[in-house]
């Protein structure tokens, strides 16, 4: 029989539930993942379930490993897998090979399907995806990550960065394409125009500020656009050459020696030309003049160009344009790297939310902005020929496996309900983190008669700028109808302060599903807000605490200091580095999931550079995806709720004076102790007798003045 009685009671009903769709909403501590795993226990022992018809569904492979790790645990009771696991001299690759050899030993352990989402949708291709696509194709991947080491007999030779790069150097073989991206890349990563035109930042008058494509500095954006002409039509020119035909030197903006001919192009920025006209007129020069208003639209100045310029070349003049990639952009790689970058993100954007490429395009031909227009007509023929290119060669990249999958169990019934029959029992934990691709594909896993086992907090659903959406989980009775939502809301971890304080900042979201979160533990431990007057108290402070820590004798692993970003840590860093400390620090994306016994919250501090921590992503990828910037604090708010809550005993948030987090403002007082090293006062100290008022000296001990004893 299986033995129910260590669970509370909303843990007991999601384990003994005979609901279709039945949604385990936890609190963080709540023993979420256990109730899962009591969950394939129960179905097993109990109901007599085949482990054959059990799948369980996680994010990482981390994750997986865990959840095999603890029903390893549960069978091995002489603990030698236990001692095995603890023991800091084996290595992760022999820890892999015992828990290979231990699923072998307990066989109802070895009948379970415990997968990431990647891996079920790999093997799933692997076995059944011939007609969808190349059963032996290879994972396609940007960088070696743990994700693919289950998979490293069939990792691609490429990366995907290599086959982006590889096909812009296609692209580039026609000149027009090749011109355009150096056009694109000097304005916009180079000179970065678009922040320098905008309503804050004007350019002054004076300066050349705007990149030609053959490299020259020139002073206006139509200025630009001729010397371009030039360069592209191979017409050799000089720009602002320095001349004097009979009364003084000047500067005229261009000089065509191949056509003898001078040109003044006159605009806002220009001088009066009268004088230098009279100087044209009277050496008898070739000159010709240009306007502003012509570059309005490019076509047209292209043509007057073509009149002004063509026609005054030698007959047999060569304009056609041969450049390589190498030319056109030595001293600029570096740039053109961060724009693959950026046409790999907008693709994996596009494939996360389901989008069709020519879509998209035509979306962003109607932006207002030429620098988000110029970039999807320069992005998107490069994410299709991407597409083209994997299908080529067989490759699938991590995205690809789950829409693959999709669209083979759309495509082939007879093999989607071989699948379906096959696992009676699906069970995803974590759901809070699913996206559009992999909500796609658990639905098309299910019968009216599968059992949908889920778990997850839509509190800590911090992955929205990769593209999963909380939507589905605070929805959830619209997505998987007609369902079940039990809320486990006891918190096993940590104490009443903490999970008070937790509770009361999670509040401040509009965006979520209500529940009161309660503690099992008591403890006369307040959280410690602590402001110093800059970084260098900040880290003294922590490091005075983590001495004291140690001495009381608290193991170093279970001292954790998180952080927004990595840069935050830094000082901390240096601080434990010169203290001979070692503490476990992560970013709080990465912590999720880890908890401790003392942990340090550094870099809260409001604005640039602090948490919350709010930027608004490149136009560029609003066009994908809209962002908001309610949803956007929000999902800060959740990140902080995750730091808190992976505090067992003690919580220590690090501030400055004057910069306190707004999220700081959230937690009411009586969770917390608020200290700090007061600030100096700018008043000094004046001593009054309190009897006639006169101001005194510090030592006197009687008023001269009116004769009483000073105290």
């Amino acid at each position: 029989m299986t033995n129910l009685h260590p669970l509370n009671e909303q843990q007991r009903q999601a384990v003994v539930s005979e609901e279709k769709r039945l949604l385990v909403l936890a609190g963080a501590g709540s023993g979420k993942t256990k109730t899962l795993l009591q969950k394939i226990i129960y179905l097993i022992e109990e109901k007599g379930v085949s482990p054959l018809d059990i799948l369980a569904i996680t994010f990482t492979k981390n994750a997986a490993n865990e959840m095999l790790d603890r029903l390893i645990l549960v069978a091995d009771k002489s603990g030698a897998y236990e001692a095995l696991l603890h023991d800091k001299k084996k290595s992760n690759a022999e820890k892999e090979a015992a828990r290979h050899t231990f699923i072998q030993k307990y066989r109802w352990i070895q009948g379970l399907t415990v997968r990431t989402f990647h891996s079920f949708g790999y093997n799933l291709m692997r076995t059944y995806g011939v007609n969808e696509f190349d059963n032996r194709f290879r994972i396609i991947r940007d960088e070696k990550s743990s994700e693919t080491e289950e998979f490293s007999k069939y990792i691609a030779p490429e990366t995907t960065y290599d086959v982006f790069y590889k096909i812009i150097i296609q692209r580039c073989e026609d000149t027009r394409y090749l011109l355009a991206l150096k056009r694109y890349v000097l304005d916009y990563v180079v000179d970065k125009i678009h922040l320098k035109e905008g309503k804050i930042q004007q350019l002054p008058r004076e300066g050349k500020f705007y990149t030609t494509l053959d490299g020259t500095k020139v002073r206006s954006k139509s200025e630009q656009f001729i010397a371009d002409y030039f360069f592209r039509h191979s017409i050799p020119y000089q720009y602002e050459p320095q001349i004097q035909i009979k009364d003084f030197p000047f500067r005229p903006d261009f000089y065509i020696p191949a056509a003898n001919l001078f040109i003044e192009h006159v605009s806002n920025k220009s001088y009066s030309m009268r004088d230098k006209e009279e100087q044209f007129q009277q050496g008898g020069v070739l000159y010709v003049k240009t306007y502003e208003r012509m570059a309005e639209n490019s076509a047209l100045f292209n043509l007057a160009l073509d009149n002004l310029v063509r026609g005054r070349l030698p007959a047999n003049y060569n304009t056609s344009k041969s450049i390589t990639f190498q030319e056109a952009f030595q001293g600029h790689l570096d740039h053109v790297k961060e724009f693959v970058k950026t046409v790999m993100r907008i693709t994996d954007l596009i494939k996360v939310e389901s989008l069709n490429p020519e879509q998209v395009l035509s979306n962003a031909r109607n932006d207002q902005h030429e620098r988000v227009r110029n970039f999807y007509k320069l992005a998107i023929p490069v994410v299709s020929d991407y597409e083209k290119y994997c299908i080529d060669k067989s490759y699938l990249d991590f995205n690809d496996l789950i829409s693959t999958t999709v669209s083979l169990l759309k495509n082939q019934e007879d093999i989607a309900h071989k699948v379906r029959a096959r696992y009676p029992y699906v069970l995803v934990d974590e759901f809070q983190d699913v996206n559009n691709l992999q909500v796609d594909l658990i639905k098309l896993l299910l019968t009216d008669q599968t059992q949908l086992f889920c778990v997850g907090d839509d509190w800590q659903s911090i992955y929205g700028f990769r593209g999963s959406n909380v939507d589905y989980i605070i929805e959830f009775e619209k997505h998987f109808p007609p369902s079940t939502i039990i809320k486990l809301n006891l918190n096993y971890r940590s104490t009443q302060n903490i999970v008070g304080a937790s509770n009361e900042v999670i509040k401040n979201n509009r965006h979520k599903i209500e529940k009161d979160i309660l503690a099992s533990k008591n403890s006369e431990h307040k959280i410690v807000v602590y402001a110093g007057i800059d970084e260098d108290e900040n880290v003294a402070y922590c490091m005075q605490k983590v001495r004291e820590c140690l001495e009381a004798g608290i193991p170093a692993e279970e001292i954790l200091f998180l952080y927004r970003r990595s840069k935050m840590f830094q000082p901390f860093f240096e601080g434990l580095k010169k203290e001979g400390l070692s503490i476990p620090h992560k970013t709080i994306h990465s912590a999720k999931g880890l908890e401790a016994k003392i942990v340090f919250i550094v870099g809260l501090t409001d604005g640039f550079g602090g948490f919350p921590d709010i930027w608004l992503e490149d136009r560029i990828f609003q066009v994908v995806k809209k962002a908001n910037l309610d949803l956007l604090l929000e999902e800060e708010r959740r990140l902080f709720y995750v730091a808190i809550t992976r505090a067992k005993d003690k919580l220590f948030l690090i501030t400055e004076k004057g910069r306190e987090s707004s999220f700081l403002k959230e937690i009411p007082d009586t969770y917390t102790v608020r200290t700090g090293v007061p600030m100096p006062s700018v008043v000094e100290e004046v001593r009054i007798c309190p009897s006639c008022y006169s101001q005194l000296e510090n030592m006197f001990s009687y008023c001269p003045y009116c004769g009483s004893k000073q105290g």
